[in-house]
């Protein structure tokens, strides 16, 4: 049975396009963030010199350089450290909704950005974040140039992949699997989402909706191809093992289906920056594509 890994650490041939069609802006904002799609734009239109704080301990590896010295560490995505990060004097703090809870708290150290994706439409409001980061350190013109150049990449993707193979995103969390109607996949790439069956039921925790996956619902949905978004590995626990999951899906009756593990850390922690899209628009392209006939 056949599985492939995909584990891209570098900034691949898209992405050096985008960082070579961007010029460095000249602005005197002092950006701390906890977004790391936002850290991924900043880098990719030259503002490296504006970003005075990041969370350290989460970067994927090709935003490694922000783990130097030069940098102060402002904590963890959920764990804000509010002394470090007020010492790194900011003139404004971008955050997401896994800082909700210390809005008030990160709101007394500097004005705040909120740079989550709102909205029902994906490029809509990716488009309108990378334009907001511009305005605020002035690189409107880099922004609307590495924009056109994402979105010419993004519908030659789209085009490649009109008759990808059934394809069904899920996510590992310590050993379990949820749907996951991701919508690079799905909405940018416009790959259709598979039907579920009646034996497959979501769950309600909080504000949250969640859609387990056992190997046998998996099974019923009967995917070519099963990409995975790996939390656990993102996070730092437990990573899933795609050989593992192959033989457990072909146990329970998944005998063709392929898994791919997407990289963890780009697509669960650094989505929504202009590389990471691109990026993810590449490996969903190379996980699918050998499989077109």
């Amino acid at each position: 049975m056949k599985h492939a890994t995909i584990n891209t650490t570098a900034i691949t041939t898209l992405t050096a396009t985008l960082l070579l069609a961007s010029a460095a802006a000249s602005a005197d904002q002092r950006i701390a963030t906890f977004d790391l799609g936002s850290l991924d734009t900043l880098d990719a239109l030259g503002l490296s010199e504006q970003v005075v704080g990041v969370p350290k301990s989460s970067l994927p590896d090709y935003l490694e350089q922000y783990s130097a010295e030069t940098y102060t560490d402002i904590g963890g995505l959920r764990s804000p450290d509010m002394e470090a990060l007020s010492e790194s004097e900011p003139s404004v703090i971008l955050y997401t909704g896994r800082q909700g809870d210390w809005e008030e708290e990160l709101g007394d150290i500097a004005p705040l950005l909120n740079t989550s994706l709102q909205g029902d439409d994906y490029l809509v409001a990716f488009d309108a974040n990378v334009r907001e980061l511009a305005s605020q350190t002035g690189a409107e013109a880099e922004a609307e140039e590495a924009l056109e150049i994402l979105h010419n990449a993004i519908e030659t993707q789209r085009e490649a992949l009109s008759n990808a193979p059934s394809t069904l995103v899920v996510t590992h969390n310590g050993g379990n699997l949820m749907l996951n109607h991701h919508p690079v996949v799905h909405d940018v790439l416009g790959i259709a989402a598979l039907e579920m069956p009646d034996s497959v039921a979501s769950e309600t925790r909080g504000t949250r909706t969640f859609t387990p996956l056992s190997a046998e619902a998996i099974a019923e949905i009967d995917p070519e191809i099963v990409l995975v978004i790996d939390r656990s590995a993102a996070i730092g626990d437990e990573p899933a093992d795609a050989d593992a999951l192959t033989q457990t899906l072909s146990n329970a009756g998944a005998e063709n289906a392929q898994v791919v593990i997407l990289t963890p850390a780009l697509w669960y922690l650094s989505g929504g920056g202009l590389q990471s899209l691109a990026l993810q628009v590449e490996e969903v392209n190379a996980a699918l594509s050998p499989s077109i006939n």
